[in-house]
Parts: structure tokens; sequence; C-alpha cells
């Protein structure tokens, strides 16, 4: 089951949120400064043991790692680093994985709900209409691949100018 609604992600009481990480893990501006203040100090040292363990050269673009999500409501948080189009990253797929590699991350840790932003949208250059079309196309080709006990999708948009994109794009699919 696949829901679009908008509000703050870090609020949602869901088993899974997405953080639109930066390669490094380590915080930064926007979703994930916003993850990484909602979820206090101990995300960032989870992140960096993370990195120093798993990713010593940065978490690739369109993988996905998960942590907890310590203060959240969301019991864990899902990394993604998403293309920036501004570097050159301009590959549908390797959107497309963040979607799909935190979808197989989310069956992992066994989370029955997990909310996405709008990954690489704004600042990483990509434009909301294409990743609106990329993660919803994402998202339900996941459900028709599972069986009545699939994770609920949760797209969380931060305004209602997004929110009204998304329907849009999702009552055209």
């Amino acid at each position: 089951m696949m829901e679009l609604i908008s509000g703050d992600i870090t609020t949602l009481e869901v088993d899974a949120i997405v953080n639109a990480a930066n390669s490094s893990l380590l915080g930064g501006g926007g979703v994930d400064g916003a993850i990484h203040r909602g979820a206090g100090p101990d995300l960032l040292a989870a992140c960096k043991k993370v990195r120093a363990s798993q990713f010593p050269d940065g978490l690739p673009v369109g993988h996905a790692v998960a942590t907890e999500g310590f203060r959240l409501p969301a019991r864990w948080v899902i990394h993604t680093v998403g293309p920036n189009r501004h570097r050159g990253q301009t590959d549908p797929d390797l959107l497309r994985s963040c979607f799909t590699s935190s979808l197989r991350v989310a069956e992992d840790i066994s989370a029955r709900s997990v909310a996405f932003s709008a990954i690489s949208a704004g600042v990483y250059g990509w434009d909301m209409e294409q990743v609106a079309s990329i993660g919803i196309e994402a998202a339900r080709t996941y459900e028709s691949e599972q069986d009545e006990h699939a994770i609920r999708i949760v797209f969380c948009l931060f305004d209602d100018r997004a929110l009204h994109v998304w329907r849009s794009v999702a009552g055209e699919h």
C-alpha cells in the first residue's frame, strides 16, 4: 500500500524512514540534517561506525544501509545516497536504485512500514516530476512482486506543492 502525504518525515510513526544522505553519512543539510538532529548524537556515532566498518570510501550512490533511529519515532533510519545531477550523475537507474535498495534493506530489518522523502529533488538537481515518477514506479513494482505482507510505503513530501506534483504523477501511471 502506497501513501502520499506532506509533513515532517522525522515525526512519522513508521518502522523506518529513508534518509537522503550524503556519501560520508556524517549528516548535512535538508532532510539529512533534520534526521540527524531528531535522532540525536547517537545517530552520528552509528553512522561513523558503519562508515569505518563497511564503507571507508563512503556509501556509494544508489546503495542503502540501516542504523537505529535512536530518538526518532521510527525504529530505523535507512540511509541512501541519491545521484547529484550537478556532478554528472544523471542516470535514472541510479535514482531508482535508491528506492529499490532501501526497500530491500527495509525487508532485511523486517520493517512493515517505510517512509521516503523526494530523494535527489532540490539541491541535487533532479526535477520533482522525474523523482516522483521513478519513486512511484519503484514502489508499484515492489508492491506487485510481494504477497499480502508487503511493506507499507509512504512518500512524505516537504510541502503541498511537492505533494501536488506527486499526486499528479501517481494519477498518470
